[in-house]
């Protein structure tokens, strides 16, 4: 839906949305390229997209309305079909009397609102809307897990409450299959399991899930998805179809199918218009079958920025500073899945330009990006950390990250090569910064050459952000108060709140700025599952190697003394920077508390 440059030009002013000067050098710029004029103004950043689409709406005259927060009666959402519905942009979202309102991307195709009008016979108001709120009108037309496998079971005619299952759902395994002679590949690519399968991928997609869990039981398969970093039951299916699940999923990751008794790892992707996830799939036997994780990787969704990822103030300054360095070692640590390759990658971004060759060793490469050497690593044919980081060093490379410190000889190799001129980004898996410098001690690397080549190490945790939809401020009461005034020093967060101007007012007491304090919860509602959170964000603890760090672990100190030695010099610890996002409405004291105990 266009409008004409000048015409746009003088709402523009006539709004007081752009200066003069900007619109003016915005439409010479148009003018020259011959591009539109809102092609430019957005390419500028002088005006938000929708800004500019609720001022083209009021241009045109057309109603402009926005979907994204919006619950569609199911009954009107199907009067415009799917396929009709994804072809156009266009979805019915209300219904008067006989006049049906229809939000579009083009509100101009009189071609189509003609088509719907004849063949519904309703008066159709076209109103104007932005791309996101189509994408989530969309997902309306998606149905739950539940009533998809319902729909599945009713087609082939088997599962009812009582668990018969139809004979084209059923796939023996193990000797069944020899002395039968059943095609595992031909049950696996059996229409009910190709179903059962597409409906599980599909629905972990749409509900954000970091990994499926398919995991047999005595008479049943649990199906569990892991969304925002808990796991949650979605689905339980009878035991018989568990093989032809398990086949199907070895087929996709280019498996063997007839291997029952040896663990397996393999890959496949989900493309479509709206995302590109890969998928990273892990197969073990257990007791009652074999159980299937699959691990959802997003690579639609780009590079993150350092403070998208939960760095803000000293610790982003800090870390902005020493990527800058030409060589030493950063260092991630924290437990599984607590985001560490995620800001190994999110460092990598920044560093990833054309002056330099960045090399890496993955085990697995999770996302794949541009102008990066990525290599796979593979014990079996002894392509470990060590052996490939021997023979990357030999690969002329600027920056090097290894994706695990996990014995003396990669830690030996990687403080070689920080020595000899190279930036080494690499995790370990240790509870905190501190904590970091006595495991490679462990390792058989001497403290002097810890405290030569480390330049920081940043520690880390995921917590739950809280629901923006349903978010709700509150302040403690006395028992809550008291309850944390026994798991940390009140006094001491006090005075970091008042340093981080989180709290500008002077108060009596700590314990009078913890009462007036306003923290935020979510509530629960539709869009968090009743949970009140949504998303996640990382805590983090940067201890920067300065002089005086360097000092306390040539001399041998304990990690505790490392601490103490690091908040002395300013660092905030993991729990402060939590307490910091609880404090902002980021997360909640509560969420904090759980990642935080040890």
């Amino acid at each position: 839906m266009q409008v004409e440059n000048q015409q746009l030009k003088l709402f523009l002013l006539d709004f007081g949305l752009i200066s003069k000067k900007d619109v003016n050098d915005a439409l010479k710029e148009a003018q020259k390229s011959d591009e539109d004029l809102e092609k430019i103004i957005l390419k500028r950043k002088l005006i938000s997209q929708e800004e500019l689409n609720k001022l083209k709406a009021y241009i045109l005259g057309i109603p402009f309305i926005e979907l994204k927060d919006s619950e569609i009666d199911p009954e009107v959402l199907k009067i415009i079909p799917e396929s009709m519905a994804r072809q156009y942009n266009a979805v019915a979202f209300d219904k008067k009397g006989n006049q049906l309102k229809v939000a579009m991307l083009d509100p101009n195709d009189l071609q189509f609102l003609d088509f719907i009008g004849k063949k519904t016979g309703l008066k159709i108001i076209p109103c104007f809307t932005c791309k996101d709120s189509i994408k989530k009108a969309l997902q309306f037309f998606q149905k739950s897990l539940k009533a998809e496998f319902g729909d599945i079971v009713k087609e082939v005619g088997g599962v009812k409450e009582d668990a018969e299952i139809d004979e084209k759902l059923i796939i023996k395994s193990g000797e069944d299959n020899k002395e039968k002679g059943v095609d595992l590949k031909k049950a696996a690519e059996d229409l009910p399991v190709v179903k059962i399968v597409d409906t599980l991928l599909k629905h972990a997609i749409l509900q954000s899930a970091s990994d499926i869990h398919i995991e047999p039981e005595e008479k049943d398969v649990v199906i569990r998805y892991r969304i925002d970093g808990v796991l949650r039951d979605a689905m339980t299916l009878p035991k018989i179809i568990l093989p032809g699940i398990v086949a199907r999923i070895k087929i996709l990751s280019n498996l063997k199918i007839d291997e029952h008794r040896l663990p397996q790892d393999g890959r496949f992707k989900v493309e479509t218009s709206d995302y590109k996830i890969a998928f990273r799939v892990s197969i073990i036997p257990v007791f009652d079958g074999e159980k299937i994780v699959m691990r959802l990787l997003n690579e639609s969704s780009g590079v993150l920025t350092l403070e998208q990822i939960g760095f803000y103030g000293r610790d982003l300054k800090i870390i902005q500073n020493e990527v800058k360095k030409p060589n030493g070692m950063i260092l991630v640590v924290g437990p599984t899945g607590s985001g560490k390759t995620t800001t190994l990658y999110t460092i990598l971004g920044i560093l990833n330009v054309p002056e330099v060759n960045i090399s890496t060793l993955e085990d697995p490469v999770e996302y794949r990006m541009p102008r990066i050497n990525q290599s796979q690593i593979n014990t079996k044919i002894n392509f470990t950390f060590a052996s490939g980081l021997r023979a990357l060093l030999r690969q002329d490379p600027d920056i090097i990250m290894v994706g695990e410190i996990r014995d003396g000889e990669t830690a030996e190799l990687a403080v070689h090569a920080a020595l000899t001129g190279h930036l080494v980004l690499s995790t370990l898996h240790t509870n905190s910064a501190a904590g970091t410098l006595p495991r490679i001690t462990d390792m058989g690397i001497e403290p002097f050459l810890i405290a030569s080549t480390a330049n920081i190490i940043i520690s880390q945790r995921l917590v739950r952000k809280i629901c923006p939809e349903c978010k709700k401020k509150y302040v403690l009461d006395e028992n809550t108060y008291n309850g944390i005034a026994q798991n940390f020093d009140v006094d001491s967060v006090a005075e970091l709140f008042k340093r981080e101007k989180i709290v500008k007012k002077e108060y009596a007491s700590s314990k009078e700025m913890w009462l007036n304090l306003k923290f935020s919860k979510g509530v629960g509602c539709d869009k968090c599952r009743k949970e009140g959170y949504k998303g996640r964000i990382g805590i983090f603890e940067v201890l920067e190697i300065t002089d005086k760090i360097a000092k306390l672990i040539n001399s041998g100190a304990t990690s505790a003394e490392i601490e103490e030695g690091g908040i002395k010099e300013g660092m905030t610890t993991m729990l402060e920077d939590g307490l910091i996002k609880a404090a902002q409405g980021i997360t909640t004291i509560e969420e904090v508390m759980r990642v935080t105990k040890e």
